[in-house]
């Protein structure tokens, strides 16, 4: 819901829906939080409790980085930036599905993408009052879907070296130090 109404800000543009947008994605992370608090910590976790948390995620980053894309100017860079966000937590997903612990970790992880465009709809704030432009967009939107294509480089090779130490381990067990 907050992604919704963030993306919807940031479309529509201005002083005050660039704050509200950076309002609606600290809500949403709180909102993702507290949602993880209580599946974990209250033991109100399920077996689909997984697969219910991570689709919202994707939706909910598809719905903010797709507008950034288009109030920065460029529609297929705000494409490119949600489909390299998806990718990081494909690859993270694809680890875990290998029997591997899921890195969550990377330059562009969930907490950094959004603390890059919490910044950017600030500083995007300042810059549309003070000079009518919008190159905090555009620069968030590049450094948000280079930084996912770095994290999602990151994560394949951690994930290959771990595979390969296993690999290692599991034929040749005297090489365990």
């Amino acid at each position: 819901m907050w992604a919704a109404i963030g993306g919807t800000l940031l479309l529509q543009g201005g002083v005050l829906a660039w704050v509200g947008a950076a309002l609606c994605v600290q809500l949403r992370l709180v909102c993702n939080l507290l949602d993880g608090m209580v599946a974990v910590e209250g033991g109100k976790g399920s077996p689909v409790g997984a697969l219910y948390n991570e689709i919202p995620d994707r939706v909910a980053d598809t719905a903010f980085l797709v507008p950034l894309g288009y109030a920065a100017g460029l529609p297929w860079l705000g494409w490119a930036a949600a489909l390299a966000a998806m990718m990081t937590a494909y690859v993270r997903t694809f680890g875990g599905a290998l029997g591997l612990a899921q890195d969550f970790g990377g330059v562009m992880a969930k907490q950094r993408r959004m603390a890059a465009l919490t910044v950017a709809l600030i500083a995007q704030a300042v810059e549309h009052a003070l000079w009518g432009t919008r190159y905090s967009l555009l620069a968030a939107a590049w450094i948000i879907m280079a930084g996912s294509l770095l994290t999602v480089a990151t994560r394949t090779l951690g994930i290959a070296r771990r595979l390969k130490t296993q690999h290692l381990e599991a034929h040749h067990p005297e090489v365990r130090s």
